[in-house]
């Protein structure tokens, strides 16, 4: 993300910075980088999948901070790839970097990795706090720097693009905002946030008389997300210098000697060859209007919950589809699928050796491609030689093993009863609420009848579960069923115990309950027990869950959609995991209130209703009946692993998906 080598350089030389005091005044702020930059503060264990509850309360600590500074902040996220996909070279290697941390933190080694449902507990996070926030297309960073402008307030980023921007309120880096250190201040104004801003006059000047409008140039010189340095290595055996940051600060000197860009931009091109000049120019003017602030006014959607946009106008996505991407309501995993039929599926700390987790949620990818790809039957516009019955493809970017692997996957062909012809996608809200709610739950294969008894926040994550349960291989364990559900349940003890529902009240043995469950809990998690094969199986619950999320917002939500927060926190499950193998009685765990011992009880009995009574023995055979089966059967497996690739398992309870794929 950003300049290539800038913020390096720019953080050694602290006087490319000026002091400031946040207070009183709009912040824009880049969403992408702030949730990054809050999930690694709060976060002490990036192999357990994600603590969603503490990084929600980090999220709550930071506004905090700003409210009490009388900091307005409004928060611009990116959106997906865009229609030109000008970054995928980029996101692949981002996408490789991401496998290599997740591998090597499955080996012990450290390293960070951001849980999979992070910025779906961010927006939640956002909402439950009524920050305004704004999810763009694609890439924000003209329309934050656009914004900003707007208003002459200062841009908050941990992004060195924001360096080449002309910003009237200037660049704050994330990593100089003391928001954890609020000043109290002195006089009528208050307290503040200490921060520092880049400093581009500053900057500018020690470089001699370097004007600030070729530092877009310098940006796309250097390398950015855009133009890989490599493209202009001749100019830089001429214009770069040896040693630590030298091609950096070669550059700048070298430019400081033009007026303007399109100067500059010609003195550049003399270094290369004849024929690639005018395609070298093109690519540099056009590289160099990533750096110019959008005329796009976001300001429009944060007064009247809408805006114009003419990538939006060109997109030919519907307009509630358009709606729902920029109130956040919808993932920029479904802009990429409908613009593209592209998608990343990113990688969890999982057992490389096996199929990765995202295979699992398959058919319920299927489906969503399915609603978002549905092509127009019988119509008599189409004339024959066009008409197929193909379903559409997707390619997906997921793992094998430890590559970075693409895969093209069939959309599901739909049911019907429940689309036929006359529900395309710009029409899906028209669909009836029940229809929608029929579909979500078959793809899941659970019937409503078998979520009645339970609270109707944790209705889509417990069919989720039960998909996961028959769906994942290797099969579930028992005890991983009821550390999830356990984690579960603990999180709505919180929730009830913190924050109580005024016309439920707060029964004295929840907060018993839940202050032994503190006490055990602040006994029990130093143990640093790692099981691979148990992460793996609880990142294909999260990689379910991820895509269940999906289909309910693209159906509208005829489920309620569950608080992150409250649901999943990894290092509890996998301790829980790790007591209930030792220590059983732990499934009592809140015993003290009636309460949760039913919510438990009912939880348990609806996910085991959904497989047959056995389902669980069958994975608990003695030591010396399954070695009696091994050896008969390793040369049936080597076959059976020859014949069928690792990508082809796939859960037979969705009979809507097209199970075919092209590789």
């Amino acid at each position: 993300m950003g300049i290539l080598g800038l913020t390096g350089f720019v953080e050694e030389r602290g006087a490319f910075f000026t002091e400031l005091r946040v207070r009183d005044t709009k912040l824009v702020i880049d969403g992408s980088s702030l949730y990054h930059r809050l999930c690694f503060a709060s976060a002490v264990d990036f192999r357990r999948g994600g603590d969603y509850g503490p990084f929600a309360a980090t999220v709550r600590a930071f506004f905090a901070s700003l409210r009490a500074c009388r900091v307005a902040p409004f928060v611009v996220l990116d959106g997906g790839r865009g229609p030109e996909d000008r970054k995928l070279p980029t996101l692949r290697g981002r996408a490789a970097e991401r496998l290599r941390a997740a591998h090597g933190l499955s080996r012990g080694e450290g390293g960070c990795l951001v849980p999979l449902l992070s910025r779906e507990a961010f927006l939640q996070a956002l909402g439950r706090l009524g920050v305004p926030f704004v999810q763009c297309l694609a890439e924000a960073d003209r329309e934050i720097a656009g914004l900003a402008n707007r208003w002459g307030c200062p841009v908050l980023s941990l992004d060195s693009d924001f360096c080449a921007f002309d910003l009237a309120g200037g660049y704050c880096p994330l990593s100089h905002f003391q928001w954890q250190s609020v000043a109290a201040g002195e006089g009528p104004r208050g307290c503040y946030v200490p921060a520092r801003c880049f400093a581009v006059e500053k900057f500018c000047r020690h470089f001699g008389r370097l004007d600030k409008s070729l530092l877009p140039l310098f940006a796309v010189l250097n390398g950015n997300d855009y133009v890989e340095a490599a493209a202009l290595e001749a100019f830089f055996c001429k214009a770069g210098k040896r040693g630590k940051h030298g091609r950096l600060q070669g550059l700048l000197s070298w430019l400081a000697q033009f007026a303007e860009p399109g100067e500059a931009v010609d003195g550049v091109l003399k270094y290369l060859k004849k024929h690639q000049r005018e395609g070298m120019r093109e690519l540099l003017c056009t590289a160099m209007e990533d750096y110019a602030p959008s005329d796009v006014n976001l300001e429009d959607f944060f007064q009247k919950g809408r805006y114009e946009c003419e990538a939006a106008r060109k997109s030919g996505l519907p307009r509630w589809v358009l709606d729902a991407l920029a109130k956040g309501k919808l993932a920029p995993f479904i802009s990429d699928a409908l613009m593209l039929r592209s998608t990343f599926l990113h990688v969890q700390v999982e057992n490389m050796q096996r199929p990765s987790a995202h295979s699992t949620a398959l058919p319920i990818r299927q489906v969503i491609y399915g609603l978002l790809l549905k092509v127009p039957q019988n119509t008599e516009a189409a004339s024959p030689s066009k008409q197929t019955k193909e379903p559409p493809v997707v390619c997906e970017f997921d793992r094998l093993h430890k590559t970075l692997k693409k895969t093209f996957v069939q959309a599901a062909s739909l049911p019907t009863d429940f689309c036929d012809d006359h529900f395309p996608l710009d029409k899906l809200t028209e669909v009836p609420r029940s229809c929608r709610q029929m579909l979500l739950l078959e793809t899941l294969g659970v019937k409503m009848s078998f979520l009645e008894s339970i609270p109707s926040h944790l209705q889509l994550p417990v069919a989720v579960t039960c998909y996961w349960i028959r769906c994942s291989e290797p099969k579930v364990k028992l005890h991983q069923l009821k550390a999830l559900l356990l984690t579960i349940v603990s999180g709505e003890l919180h929730s009830i115990t913190n924050d109580p529902d005024p016309t439920l009240g707060r029964a004295e043995d929840d907060s018993v309950a839940y202050n032994e469950f503190l006490k055990w809990k602040e006994d029990k998690l130093q143990n640093n027990d790692f099981d691979l094969d148990a992460a793996h199986s609880f990142c294909q619950w999260q990689c379910c869950l991820q895509m269940g999320l999906y289909l309910n917002q693209l159906l509208c939500t005829p489920l309620s959609e569950p608080d992150l927060s409250r649901l999943y926190n990894g290092t509890l499950v996998h301790r829980l995991y790790q007591e209930l193998k030792s220590t059983p009685s732990v499934e009592n765990l809140f015993s003290s209130s009636p309460r949760m011992t039913q919510l438990y009880q009912v939880l348990l009995n609806t996910v085991e209703s959904t497989v047959s009574p056995d389902f669980f023995q069958k994975m608990t055979k003695t030591k010396s009946e399954s070695c009696k089966k091994k050896k008969a059967s390793s040369k049936k497996k080597k076959a059976i692993r020859c014949a069928v690739p690792e990508t082809q398992h796939l859960c037979n309870v969705n009979r809507f998906a097209s199970l075919g794929m092209d590789d």
